[in-house]
């Protein structure tokens, strides 16, 4: 324990774990086995980090959020689902703030990284392999499915979806409710499902809105 540590009732720590200088640590909070936190870290009541998840400085991880679950992985053998091991973990960068109720599933061999000053907002899930850039923006009920890599300054508004396997450059924006389904260029501004350039989607939107007055006028023509 680093000094000034606050730690509440019914915290759990595994062995091995290292707690920085002035962690607080609230009620219920579960920390596996050969985890580490950095400096002023706080956890809110019910957060559990599985085993060697490594969390850097000043970071919030805030109500039921789980970082270092097993990543969803299974191969078809014989007519049946047999889970792949996962044997990563989670490595989290300094400054970083985690909503409540978010999962982030730890690597099937490698890290699950979420790097500095990112801010996850509640209700998302990032799941195995991901890796997330610096100055990330995540907003509420966003999934990023496995192995997909985000460069620095990402927003993802509210309900986004990824593909697997996929690149979204820096400093791109993706709006509330779209799916992206496949690399995007560094600076992009997307929207819809699947996910297009964002004046593309405004102006099929703004076609579809015409339909019924064109319907209308072929109509009255024929």
């Amino acid at each position: 324990f680093g000094e000034g540590c606050r730690i509440a009732p019914g915290v759990t720590l595994g062995a091995n774990t290292v707690l920085g200088r002035r962690c607080v640590l609230h009620p219920g909070v579960h920390i596996g086995a050969d985890c580490s936190l950095g400096d002023d870290c706080e956890l809110f009541s019910g957060v559990v980090l599985y085993r060697r998840t490594q969390v850097g400085n000043r970071v919030r991880i805030h109500a039921n959020s789980v970082l270092g679950s097993d990543g969803y992985g299974y191969v078809l053998v014989n007519g049946r689902h047999e889970k792949v091991p996962q044997v990563g973990f989670v490595d989290v960068g300094d400054d970083v703030e985690i909503g409540a109720c978010v999962t982030i599933d730890r690597g099937a061999l490698g890290p699950t990284r979420v790097r500095k000053d990112t801010k996850i907002d509640n209700l998302c899930q990032i799941a195995h392999n991901v890796q997330i850039g610096e100055h990330c923006l995540i907003v509420s009920q966003t999934g990023i499915s496995g192995s997909t890599t985000l460069g620095d300054y990402v927003t993802m508004a509210g309900k986004v979806g990824t593909a697997g396997h996929i690149h979204i450059g820096s400093r791109s924006i993706v709006s509330g409710n779209s799916m992206v389904a496949k690399d995007l260029p560094e600076g992009s501004f997307v929207s819809g499902y699947l996910a297009r350039p964002h004046r593309q989607w405004m102006e099929c939107q703004a076609a579809l809105n015409r339909l019924p007055a064109l319907v209308k006028r072929l109509g009255k023509k024929g």
